[in-house]
């Protein structure tokens, strides 16, 4: 791989292109870090596993879970790599406790554009770690780090389901539950007047054994294998319409309504409902669809949301998937969150859909927000730059350090990075 990295012109590393968008892809070169895949040493008594960047948190959890360790924080899937969940320094339902990714992360080995490998670190050329976790890939090829997993008791999941009716309720409902270690709402984007913004908020711990039914108790760290479900076919445009996902969103709503209260699930269950379906993309056809991440800061995150829900309600492009969280502070030079709300959303491509993004990255400006490279396929740069004050420090890092011309996307050309 050194010899690729030295004799190309310009490249970017992929890992198990689970980004929404074209950050891991270079129209010159683009280098697999699949084959990467070796757990290299663990630390019981720290909880440090050392891996290379190919590894799939999938493959973490499989090895470690069984021994009572789980990932200190994790996205939606659990197919993304070790790599590229730093390079978007990922975050999950923990962050308003446990913030994003970076925070498990000891250290990194970087493959520079010589083909050599620098170890960074928070005491090991500290600016470069700094910027390689949410830096998108920019500052070099990860090839390896060390990273801190948790401890649990069991692999399940004590659930709370609270049914909120209304965006004000949702947020004071979350609000309450800062010191659940996970919190994550559903929202019915297509809700109106009164109903605009009602949720399903669910809270997360850590079951401990004694938390569990007698029949669990036996072997608290395994579950039993499920079959995998999946959308054979794609759907026929016409599926998607205002009507079909105000009914499935109001189904959903209700459906989750009468499920409120506290149940025990599994783990895959609670963090990963989508990937128990092979090809759930295909329910949006096959023009395929287009991921919208925000976050906005906590003063203003109640206003902004309710414009951004309206925005979507009234233009009935809504989404099945509108996820709300709660971050808390953040460090990083680069990373997406700050303290405030999180709102991402699917929507099916057509006509419609982008001049609607449109206004919603306009929404997100005015009420001081930015945007998350990872969900990102279509965004200008000019919104890119209006959102967020820190681009220009991380163009100026990367020309000092001779990365600007080496290490590109098609998504750093398009947004000017």
């Amino acid at each position: 791989m050194s010899t690729i990295v030295r004799s190309e012109p310009n490249l970017i590393a992929r890992g198990s292109g689970r980004a929404y968008g074209d950050s891991a892809i270079n129209p010159s070169a683009t280098v697999e870090t699949r084959h990467l895949n070796r757990m290299i040493r663990f630390d019981p008594s720290s909880g440090q596993l050392v891996a290379e960047a190919g590894v799939q948190l999938g493959d973490i959890i499989s090895a470690f879970l069984p021994h009572g360790w789980f990932p200190l924080v994790t996205p939606g899937t659990r197919f993304v790599s070790l790599g590229g969940a730093i390079a978007a320094d990922v975050h999950g339902k923990n962050h308003h406790n446990d913030g994003s990714f970076r925070n498990c992360v000891d250290w990194i080995d970087l493959m520079r554009q010589d083909g050599t490998i620098k170890r960074c670190s928070l005491d090991e050329d500290a600016e470069l770690f700094d910027y390689t976790l949410g830096g998108m890939g920019l500052t070099g090829v990860i090839v390896r780090a060390a990273i801190r997993l948790r401890p649990v008791e069991t692999a399940w999941i004590r659930q709370t389901t609270i049914s909120t009716d209304n965006l004000a309720n949702c947020m004071q409902v979350i609000e309450g539950a800062q010191n659940a270690t996970y919190s994550v709402a559903w929202i019915d984007c297509l809700g109106q007047a009164a109903n605009l913004g009602r949720a399903l908020v669910m809270l997360g711990e850590h079951a401990e054994v004694s938390d569990l039914p007698l029949d669990m108790k036996a072997a608290p760290l395994q579950i039993k294998p499920k079959k995998m479900r999946s959308v054979p076919v794609y759907l026929p445009a016409l599926t998607l319409n205002r009507y079909s996902l105000s009914a499935f969103n109001s189904l959903y709503y209700w459906i989750g309504s009468r499920k409120r209260g506290d149940r025990i699930v599994d783990w895959k269950s609670y963090f990963y409902p989508l990937d128990s379906i092979a090809g759930w993309n295909k329910i949006y056809g096959r023009k395929g669809f287009v991921q919208f991440q925000c976050v906005l800061p906590l003063e203003s995150s109640e206003s902004g949301l309710t414009a951004l829900l309206a925005e979507i309600a009234s233009a009935g492009t809504g989404s099945f998937l509108s996820v709300l969280k709660r971050f808390g502070k953040q460090s990083g030079a680069f990373s997406f969150p700050m303290e405030g709300y999180t709102l991402a959303l699917d929507f099916p491509v057509n006509a419609k859909v982008f001049a609607l993004l449109d206004r919603l990255d306009r929404i997100t400006i005015e009420h001081g927000g930015r945007f998350y490279l990872a969900k990102d396929s279509r965004m200008r740069s000019e919104t890119l730059h209006a959102s967020d004050e820190r681009i220009g420090d991380f163009q100026t890092m990367r020309e000092s350090r001779e990365f600007t011309a080496h290490f590109r996307s098609a998504q750093s050309e398009r947004l000017e990075l």
